[in-house]
This record gives structure tokens, sequence and C-alpha cells, in this order.
């Protein structure tokens, strides 16, 4: 009995003792290889972000011009329209003779009627602090009216939020509808009128009140065109050059034509800006309530502004951006005009290049109304 009573204690000493000893030393090993196991979990994790990103592409490139309506846009310069005044007050009086040159009229012209670009904007920036518009040179106008027979010409005209643009004022307001009017009436044959007003915060009832005076003055069978911004983007959560779905649809409700700027993100990846052309192309097309929509595409260098990357930001992304874009549905909606290129004094002989291999129809003739 006392022999069976020893083994029973020794039994449970050596378990208690060497068990426990175990399990202590399982307990060892399994918090030594914690991190380790935290460490693979963080690999596999990156591993997976990694590839998704490289496979990850949301432009599309297109170069049977499938997307192309040959009634594409373009922001031009102040010197084809401005008076002799602003080129003396900007030391560019050398340059009047080449602006005024029917020659040099006509090869511009020729250049965009080969590249698909219906609607033209000329530069009539900023206008006064009454409101007046930039003053025109009346026979330069008409002699570029004559050498754009068959474009559509809409004088691009604003200014500055609170500076020149003091559009929560009555009196500036009715100055500068009358402006308008009165430079449509002198001239006929112009098309419209492109509005652009910077910044301008989604929400500004000021300037929806703004649109419905000057869309309530224009001749008859003359066009309000505006310059409007994309939706909100994580990227750039600045509330001044975005507008939200709803007073977008305000917008566009009130203009004939919508010509968005998809540019000045300040994004450092092209990827991810294509990623945002592509997703802005679907947003802006289904936000325009049917009106007619240009997506602005940038083709400028302001290499030292925080906001714009060339490298980044540039006519070859914003293209596949916009194709990704509209390759998200079987036919193109209905709404969707073409693109608009910032700027034509920025477009070089690459950039031509690239527009016509990535844009145009490559052979085919695109007649404009």
């Amino acid at each position: 009995m006392l022999q069976f009573v020893k083994v029973l204690f020794d039994l449970t000493w050596f378990r208690t003792t060497h068990v426990s000893r175990l399990q202590i030393e399982m307990k060892n090993l399994s918090a030594r290889f914690r991190p380790v196991r935290v460490l693979a979990a963080v690999f596999v994790f990156a591993l997976v972000i990694v590839v998704g990103w490289i496979a990850w592409e949301p432009g599309v490139v297109i170069v049977d011009g499938r997307h192309d309506r040959g009634h594409n846009g373009i922001w031009l310069q102040h010197g084809w329209l401005g008076d002799d005044e602003w080129f003396i007050r900007n030391s560019k009086d050398d340059q009047i003779p080449h602006f005024r040159n029917t020659n040099q009229i006509a090869h511009l012209a020729a250049l965009l009627r080969m590249n698909g670009i219906s609607d033209v904007y000329p530069h009539l920036c900023p206008c006064s602090i009454d409101g007046n518009v930039a003053p025109a040179d009346p026979a330069q106008v008409e002699r570029f009216l004559d050498g754009f027979q068959g474009f559509r010409l809409m004088p691009w005209v604003g200014g500055v939020l609170g500076a020149q643009a003091r559009i929560h004022n009555a009196k500036w307001r009715e100055s500068f509808v009358g402006s308008i009017t009165n430079l449509l009436k002198a001239h006929s044959r112009l098309a419209g009128v492109h509005l652009n007003i910077e910044p301008l915060p989604s929400g500004n009832t000021d300037y929806l009140r703004l649109l419905d005076e000057v869309k309530a003055a224009l001749p008859s069978g003359k066009l309000l065109s505006v310059a409007a911004y994309p939706p909100p983007t994580r990227w750039q959560p600045v509330p001044d050059v975005h507008w939200d779905e709803q007073y977008f649809r305000e917008i566009a409700r009130r203009c004939d034509q919508l010509v968005v700027m998809m540019y000045d993100t300040a994004l450092f990846d092209g990827k991810l800006y294509r990623g945002l052309m592509s997703s802005w192309t679907r947003e802006v097309l289904a936000w325009s309530e049917g009106t007619q929509c240009l997506l602005g595409a940038p083709a400028y260098d302001d290499v030292y502004a925080s906001y714009h990357d060339p490298k980044v930001e540039n006519l070859k992304n914003a293209l596949r951006g916009i194709h990704g874009g509209l390759g998200a549905s079987s036919m193109l909606p209905k709404n969707y005009q073409g693109v608009a290129i910032y700027s034509d004094w920025e477009m070089d002989a690459d950039e031509w290049e690239t527009w016509r291999k990535e844009c145009r129809m490559p052979d085919v003739a695109h007649p404009i109304d």
C-alpha cells in the first residue's frame, strides 16, 4: 500500500513539474515566434497591395478614335481677340502683327480643323471691377470670325472671385451681363460666351443667380458655356475648386455646355491621375443633366506650381483616363461632346502628335457643323 502511494506521488510530482515546465516552454516558444507571425502577415498584406497596385491600370490606350466625335474644344490665348492696349500694357506690342495676320489666323484654323476641334474659347479675361468684359478689338474679332467660319467661337470671360468678379453685387452682375450681350450683338457671328470664374466654391448661390441672368439676357440662339469644376476627391479636399453632385446639377440646368476643368489636382503619380480622370469622366457625364459636356485635359507646364506636376497631369495621362471612364459604357453617352484642350499656347508638336494618336480617328475627316 505504501509502495502504491509512493508511485502515485511520484507520478503526480512528475506531471505537475514536467508538464508545467513543458507548458511554460511552449508559451515561451509561442511568444518568441509571435513577432515572426506578425511580420509574415504584414509581408503578405504588403505583397498583396504591391501586386494589386501593379495589376491595377485605370487608363486605357485607344488609338482607333472610337471616342472622338470631331467636336472637341480648346482654350485660346488673349491676343487673338484682345485690343491693342492689352498688348501694350503687358509689353507685348511687338506681337500685334502676328495675331492680326490673316495668314496666322488661317493657319490656326486649319490646325484646329484637322484635329477635330469645333469649339474655341478665346481669352477675354479678366473683366473690370465694374463688371465690363475685357476689351476686344472690333476689327480683329471680325477678322478672326472670317478665318474661323465653321467653328463655334465663344469668348472666354470672367475673372477672379472677389477681385474682378464681384458676383454677390447686383450692380456688378447687371454690368457684366450687359457687357456680354453688347459683345454678342456687336459681333453676331459669335456662337455665345464661355464663362469662367475662379475659384468658385460649391453651393455659391450668387453664381447660380448670375447664370440665370446671363441666360435670360442672351440674344436668341446664343450659347452659355461654363468652365465647370470636377467632383470632390479625397486626393484634393479643397472645396473652392470642386462641385458636389447637387451643385453640379444646378449649374448644368442653367447652361448649354459644360467644359469641366479636370486638372490642377496636385497628384504625384500618373496612375492615380488616370484613375481620377476615369472616375471623374463617369461622374460628370452622369451629373450633367443631359447638358453637352466637354472634358478638359491639361497640356501646360506650370512646373513650379504645387497644384500641378506636368509629368503627372499631361495630355497622355488625361486621355487614357478619359478612355478608361468612357469604356465603362457600351455606348458613348449622348451628352458627351468630346475633350477640351487647355491650352493652344501650351501645345507643342509632340502633344499634337499624342492628341492625333490617342484621340483622333486615323485617316478620317471629321466635318465641323
